[in-house]
C-alpha cells in the first residue's frame, strides 16, 4: 500500500509586486492555515516518509509548516525544481522514481496541477483544491512505478475552510 498526499501551497502574498512568482511569501492567512492544516494531519495520524516540495517560497514554507506539525524533519524536505510549473504527468513521472521503501509521500505544489493530479489519479471530480488543501489517496501497489490513472482511493480531502474532522 502506498499513500500520496497532494498538498496545495497555502495562501500567498501579492503585496510586493517586485517579487518574482517563485519568491512570493505566504500571507497572513497562509501563515495561519499551514500550521493549522499540519495539526489536522497530525490528528489523522499522518506520518510521511518523504516530503517533496516545489522550490517556490510559498510552497517550501507550506511544506515546512506541515512537516513540523507531523514531526517530519524539515531538514529532510526534498526541494524538486521540476515541481514548479510541473504538469500532472511530470509529477506522476517523479512519483514513479520514489524509493519503494517509502509508503507515504507528501507532495506540496501548485494549482491547477494539484487539482488535476488528484482528479486524474483518484478518478475524482474536485473543482478546485483550495490553498493549503490536502487530498490523500491510497494505492494498492507495492511499487511507486505502478501509480496510474484512477487507481487512487480517496482517503480524505481537507482544506482550511472545511469543518475539521471530529
Amino acid at each position: 500500500m502506498k499513500r500520496l498526499l497532494i498538498c496545495r501551497h497555502a495562501k500567498s502574498s501579492w503585496k510586493d509586486l517586485s517579487l518574482t512568482d517563485r519568491d512570493r511569501p505566504l500571507n497572513k492567512r497562509g501563515k495561519r492555515d499551514a500550521p493549522m492544516m499540519g495539526k489536522r494531519l497530525h490528528r489523522r495520524g499522518i506520518s510521511p516518509d518523504a516530503v517533496i516540495t516545489s522550490p517556490a517560497r510559498r510552497a517550501a514554507k507550506t511544506a515546512g509548516h506541515l512537516a513540523k506539525a507531523v514531526h517530519f524533519s524539515t531538514t529532510h524536505i526534498q526541494v524538486v525544481d521540476s515541481l514548479y510549473g510541473a504538469s500532472p504527468s511530470s509529477i506522476i513521472e517523479l512519483l514513479r522514481t520514489v524509493d519503494d521503501s517509502l509508503a507515504t509521500v507528501m507532495v506540496v505544489g501548485h494549482n491547477p496541477e494539484c487539482t488535476m493530479l488528484a482528479n486524474f489519479l483518484g478518478g475524482l471530480h474536485i473543482d478546485n483544491v483550495p490553498t493549503c488543501g490536502v487530498v490523500a489517496l491510497d494505492f494498492h501497489i507495492t511499487h511507486w512505478q505502478h501509480v496510474k490513472k484512477g487507481e487512487g482511493k480517496l482517503v480524505f480531502y481537507d482544506y482550511p475552510k472545511k469543518d475539521p474532522a471530529p
